[in-house]
Order: structure tokens, then sequence, then C-alpha cells
């Protein structure tokens, strides 16, 4: 991590007390950030500000960090959690040798890109419905972002070609999504949450059409909750894929996996 300036360092009291007050649990971490970010007396201020107030701290940084990359962040869209590591893992042990890459519900393009990173040359595509994700995508992805829902944003080349398809879809009930964090209420898109009644809604229209845009043993990987995971690997069984469960107990993780078949 980059020191502060040291027209800065001596701020660092101040900026620990204001996120402290502000209820920030891990307050000096975050001063620590926001100082080694900020370029200019006025930025740092500003920055501190926004915090306070109550926006994640990944968005007043301008990016956050994911599988040993830096990912770029932006207001109003969702930032990557550090179990969604998991997924990346999992596909790299299952695919390590994937040609072809989908990152579907993209977000920021944080999968796509760790994928990208660590598989070496491959063939990227990712979408995403929300046009603030699309754009944000593109400044981490090198490789096509498309816009657009699911699978209707993709071009139909890629059709039985795809080795990996990431699909890190919203899975919070409907219900459940006033309940959530304030950072993730009120400054992360509504579309990057809710997943419906139960919260599989959008996680069962990808399983369903995964086996048409799958290569012979391409696999198709999901987060999602351990109270859903059940029946998230039913729709996976009903959708003809070979499905199995993944766990992660340091991160809290649960990853459905489904391989179509040769």
């Amino acid at each position: 991590m980059p020191s502060p300036t040291p027209s800065l360092s001596a701020s660092r009291s101040p900026v620990v007390a204001a996120l402290r007050a502000a209820g920030c649990v891990f307050a000096e971490d975050e001063a620590e950030l926001i100082l080694a970010t900020a370029r200019t007396p006025d930025e740092l201020t500003t920055m501190v500000d926004r915090r306070v107030a109550g926006l994640p701290l990944e968005h007043v940084l301008g990016w956050a960090g994911f599988h040993g990359l830096r990912i770029a962040v932006e207001p109003g869209v969702f930032v990557p959690r550090r179990r969604t590591e998991f997924l990346v893992t999992q596909a790299l042990a299952r695919v390590p040798r994937a040609a072809v890459v989908v990152d579907l519900c993209c977000g920021s393009g944080a999968v796509g890109a760790a994928l990208a990173a660590a598989l070496g040359p491959v063939e990227l595509h990712a979408a995403d419905i929300d046009p603030v994700a699309v754009r944000c995508a593109r400044r981490n992805i090198d490789g096509h972002v498309h816009a657009g829902d699911l699978f209707e944003a993709l071009p139909d080349t890629l059709r039985g070609r795809v080795d990996v398809l990431a699909a890190n879809v919203p899975y919070v009930p409907t219900d459940e999504v006033p309940l959530l964090p304030a950072e993730a209420r009120d400054h992360e898109p509504l579309t990057a949450l809710d997943g419906g009644a139960d919260g599989l809604d959008l996680l069962r229209r990808v399983a369903d059409a995964a086996p048409d845009w799958l290569a012979p043993g391409g696999c198709l990987f999901v987060e999602t909750s351990e109270r859903q995971a059940p029946a998230a690997v039913e729709a996976f069984s009903r959708a003809g894929l070979t499905a199995s469960l993944a766990e992660s107990e340091e991160l809290y993780a649960h990853v459905v996996i489904g391989v179509r078949g040769g």
C-alpha cells in the first residue's frame, strides 16, 4: 500500500477520529487507505466527508481490491466482495485451460478481470444490464463488454463455445433487501442485489439457458447462500447440468458448479 504524502501524514489522527465517530469499525485501516489515495488536503477532506456520509469505502477510494487486482469502481456500481474470490479460484481449479470466458452480471468486471489475469490470453466477454456497470467494466476488462439482459447481451457466435461461464447473479430475496447494510442498500444498484421472491430468479434463468452457451465440458459457476444452496443445485440439475456445491468456511462462500456433458 502506498504511503501517505508527507503533507497529509499529520492528518491521520483527525481522520481516524472522524471515521470512528461515524461508526467505521476499521477506522484505522480505512484512514490509511484514504490518506494513501488522497493527493491534496482538499481531496482528503472530500473523501473523509463522503465516507462519513455513508458512501462505501471502495466508492470513496475509486477502487476495490479483488483477487490481487485493483478494480476500478464508482458510485452506483456493485462493490466486489472478497467471498466472490472463491468463485474465481473454483473456476481456475476446474477449467485451468479455459480459452473462452464469460462474466455475466459482471458489475465492475472484477470476476472477468481476475480470471483473465490468471488464465493468460483468453477470449473474454462480460455483460451487465446496468449502463453504469458496463461503463465501469470497460475500465477494468481487456475484452468485450456488452450491455443487456443476461444472455441477450452476448453475440450468438459464443453459443456452444464457452469454457467458463461465471455469473455472480443477485441472490438476496426481495423482502430481505431492506435488511441489508446501508452501504449496499443505499449505494449499490437494486438490480445487483434483488434476486426475486426466494433470491433465485436470475440463477434459474442462467442455469436454464447455460447449456446452449457452454462448450462440451464447459462449467457454469454461480455464487449463492448456504440456505439457498440445495435449491440452487436442484435448479442446475433440472437444467441438465451435472451439479455440485463448493464451500469455503473461511470466506463463508458457496458456489454452485454446473458442467455441461460432452
